[in-house]
């Protein structure tokens, strides 16, 4: 008996000794990036790939209202060209399809060839995808420019789903404790970049005549895509991934690169070591079917859940603002305008975030601001039963305004929930279903919203903020039930609380070290052999 609890004693001590470690105290925001200059400069820099999720995430809605693009893609109705609402679908909906297709690609890859080459590749992807949108203009029949259009974007997911993959599990393994927070929640504030460039290009290419006003819409994401792939050629590969393959020697050196001569690497990779060894215990193979066994499970679908929460608050209908506000009844410039400036105070509120998830918890900040987005969504659907000026300006900033709230907890805390919450051994794999399940939330949204909305099908317009405020109080039921608070957790501890099945509003008040103390002093009584 002694000899099966002796694997259990061993994580105790583990957890205690990690419990203690530096990357476990509390430290100032500042201060956390002076003492881990290099990592928050490699992160920042990979967080460029992020832009090209956030150029694409809005090009669609963007690009589909401009009056050159209707021309070339759209058909007339009622004297106005419109993109169907079928084809409409069709294109959000491939981008989350590809997307869906790469983060499996991605996950499953990257851990068999690295963290490095797998970018180097979803990069070099992206730009063949690029291309092939650029030129879906040629075609001689509408149909097969529309389908050459989707094509292009159905690849162009494919290349950004293997690169938010490998983008989140390279961050969640070199981060510390405590910047894993304010960095990973960059995630959204890139993609509000990404968004803000194609919007502000979209609108000074309004300017422009014929197919050239959108096709600089498309080239423009060129520069985005090579990033990447230069990154991929200097970033250090990822200590976890070279440890999970027994090349130690090449970790210590990747971590030495990641971190400054004050910084006791060496220590760093004994913590690494002696967590994977831990989960290496309970089970030695980290193939997908292993994220739904045991306690993987319930970490898994958190995960899942935390990958969804973007779309509970309505990311992808404030992601096709522009177009929105035009069926609402506002001109193409002037919804231009809002999308920007939407765009803008959400970036503000993302910036913000990094102090919120500092010094607050995941959990409360994504139910508070997904109430408050729940009431603002019910509050437009209000308004769209009237009609007039006041409802239109109305509408957009209610639009405006849900995007800063969102932007302040639910947006950033669900990423970093999304990268914490899985194990060292599985988080390549777990990152891979979380942007699954992130492209199909996203494609669903994407095929429905405009049937809910668009002129030529449900035609609810404003109305729909109510469809978008239950969604929102689904959400918040949901995370008062699953998502529980990891705010300054080690991998360690996260793996404990994990193993002991605490109920969700338990994480918050474990303490790691009456935990020890009580196994070590239940381990002292048993009979020894």
């Amino acid at each position: 008996m002694a000899t099966e609890n002796k694997p259990s004693l061993e994580c105790v001590e583990d957890i205690s000794r990690v419990s203690t470690s530096e990357n476990k105290s509390y430290i100032p925001l500042w201060q956390s990036i002076k003492k881990w200059p290099r990592i928050v400069g490699y992160c920042l820099a990979l967080s460029s790939a992020i832009l090209l999720y956030g150029y694409d995430l809005v090009i669609v809605g963007t690009v589909a209202a401009m009056p050159q693009f209707q021309l070339v893609f759209g058909q007339e109705l009622n004297g106005k060209y419109i993109i169907p609402s079928m084809w409409l679908s069709l294109w959000n909906v491939s981008s989350c399809i590809g997307m869906m297709i790469g983060s499996i690609l991605g996950g499953y890859y990257q851990d068999r060839r690295g963290r490095r080459l797998t970018l180097a590749i979803g990069s070099f992807l992206s730009a063949i995808a690029i291309a092939i949108c650029y030129i879906s203009d040629l075609p001689d029949s509408i149909e097969s420019r529309r389908g050459a259009f989707f094509a292009g974007k159905l690849f162009q997911g494919i290349c950004i789903g293997i690169l938010l993959c490998v983008t989140q599990t390279y961050m969640s393994e070199v981060l510390p404790v405590v910047l894993r927070g304010p960095i990973i929640a960059f995630y959204p504030i890139f993609t509000l970049l990404g968004q803000l460039v194609g919007s502000v290009v979209v609108y000074t290419s309004l300017k422009h005549k014929g197919p050239e006003s959108y096709r600089i819409c498309f080239a423009s994401q060129w520069p985005f895509s090579a990033v990447p792939f230069v990154l991929a050629a200097i970033l250090p590969e990822s200590p976890t991934w070279l440890l999970r393959k027994g090349r130690t020697e090449a970790a210590l050196k990747a971590q030495k690169k990641l971190n400054t001569a004050r910084i006791d690497s060496q220590a760093v990779i004994e913590e690494l070591q002696a967590s994977i060894l831990a989960e290496q215990e309970e089970k030695n193979t980290h193939r997908y079917i292993d994220c739904f066994r045991g306690v993987n499970t319930r970490r898994t679908l958190i995960v899942a859940f935390a990958s969804l929460l973007p779309q509970m608050f309505g990311l992808q209908l404030l992601a096709n603002a522009s177009y929105f506000m035009q069926i609402v009844g506002m001109s193409s410039t002037n919804s231009l305008i809002f999308l920007i400036l939407g765009i803008g105070l959400g970036l503000i509120a993302n910036v913000v975030s990094l102090w919120t998830l500092n010094a607050f918890g995941r959990r409360s900040l994504i139910l508070g601001t997904l109430g408050a987005a729940m009431v603002l969504w019910l509050a437009m659907g209000i308004a769209g039963c009237f009609s007039g000026t006041v409802m239109i300006w109305y509408t957009a900033i209610t639009m405006m305004v849900v995007t800063m709230v969102s932007g302040l907890g639910t947006w950033p805390a669900a990423h970093v929930v999304a990268s914490e919450t899985s194990s060292l051994q599985l988080r390549a794999k777990a990152q891979g279903i979380g942007w699954f399940t992130s492209g199909v939330g996203t494609g669903v949204f994407a095929i429905i919203l405009p049937y809910i909305y668009n002129a030529d099908e449900g035609n609810l317009r404003a109305k729909t903020g109510f469809v978008m405020a239950g969604f929102a109080a689904v959400g918040i039921i949901i995370s008062w039930l699953t998502v529980p608070e990891m705010k300054g957790r080690t991998p360690m501890e996260i793996d404990r609380m994990f193993a002991l099945k605490l109920p969700t509003r338990a994480f918050k008040r474990w303490d790691s070290d009456v935990s020890v103390a009580k196994e070590t002093e239940e381990s002292s009584r048993l009979p020894q052999t």
